[in-house]
């Protein structure tokens, strides 16, 4: 009985989150089926929208949460692989992680949608789950439980690329016709995006580091590419699972970089054939769109000199005299 009311209360939820977005400013952009549609400043799609406001009423976090939070594009599935094969590495090994078999977003559940995901990864005792909600979004829960944090951020224009390329690799999939880059451009550099503007996604969290730096890591994606067993081992410790300096002498932080390398993670069969979100409708993804590069200033093979100077204008005015730069 509880279950069916539980469920009727969770569809009247729905119904007053989707009247709502209904009446907010809305755009249609990026060549999407849907139109975004902004929310407290922030785009959104109306599922992932939902998402936020959902679990905005209803996540609760654990003290023994760690929420990876990330802006789309900036190196999230390799965060997510990152850390994942060094909280389990000793329950598994090169050959026998759930990374081999799923895909990163399947292996580390998204706080807005995948609610049975993240009992069952807590259940087993993994703490890991991930948001790309904007800090202000968060649920008070998370904030409350005092549960670990850890965003990563990567240079505008490398966002902007690879955002781009997977949109229109996702719209070809599709059969529908992708935006041109210089439209996508504009709409970037004005802040119209799926979570954006990206710009404020990033001032959030890097602001509540500096408030918090015990509970919120701030991490750069080229820092990562630069030393990535540096930067790892860093995770490590603060996620609460540092590794030992016996793991260290037997060069356990260099085998979780190598078996999480782009190359290796994109070379493997399910990311390559498999899809995310199977039957979700427009949410539904090949995993091969999740892969593209991973390289760092990829964006010089696409932006015009022009471009990449007002990009790198607009970050400098907006994150002037926040200590930050991208």
């Amino acid at each position: 009985m509880e279950s069916h009311l539980e469920k009727q209360n969770g569809d009247v939820l729905q119904k007053s989150f989707k009247e709502m977005i209904s009446t907010l400013p809305r755009k249609s952009c990026w060549g999407l089926p849907e139109d975004q549609y902004q929310y407290q400043s922030f785009w959104f799609s109306p599922p992932f929208l939902q998402g936020a406001l959902s679990a905005q009423q209803q996540f609760q976090a654990q003290p023994t949460d760690i929420i990876l939070c990330s802006f789309p594009r900036t190196g999230t599935a390799w965060l997510k692989s990152l850390t994942f094969a060094t909280i389990t590495r000793t329950s598994y090994n090169d050959s026998t992680t759930p990374l081999l078999s799923k895909m990163p977003h399947d292996v580390v559940p998204y706080m807005e949608f995948d609610h049975a995901q993240i009992s069952i990864n807590r259940h087993l005792g993994i703490p890991l789950l991930a948001t790309h909600l904007p800090y202000s979004f968060l649920p008070r829960s998370i904030i409350d439980s005092g549960c670990k944090l850890i965003y990563i951020c990567r240079d505008p224009k490398d966002t902007f690329v690879s955002l781009y390329h997977f949109i229109a690799r996702h719209c070809n999939s599709r059969n529908t016709q992708p935006i041109q880059l210089d439209e996508a451009f504009e709409l970037f550099y004005e802040g119209i995006s799926s979570y954006g503007p990206y710009w404020d996604h990033v001032l959030g969290y890097w602001k509540a580091s500096l408030e918090r730096p015990d509970k919120l890591m701030f991490l750069k994606y080229e820092d990562l590419v630069e030393d990535t067993v540096l930067y790892l081992k860093k995770t490590a410790e603060f996620m609460g699972y540092p590794f030992s300096s016996e793991e260290q002498q037997q060069g356990v932080p260099e085998n979780i970089v190598k078996m999480c390398s782009f190359d290796n993670l994109s070379g493997l069969e399910v990311n390559k054939t498999g899809r995310h979100r199977e039957g979700k409708g427009n949410m539904e993804t090949e995993n091969n769109i999740f892969f593209r590069k991973g390289k760092v200033g990829d964006w010089k093979n696409y932006l015009t000199t022009e471009m990449a100077q007002r990009l790198d204008q607009r970050t400098l005015q907006q994150l002037s005299s926040s200590g930050l730069s991208l």
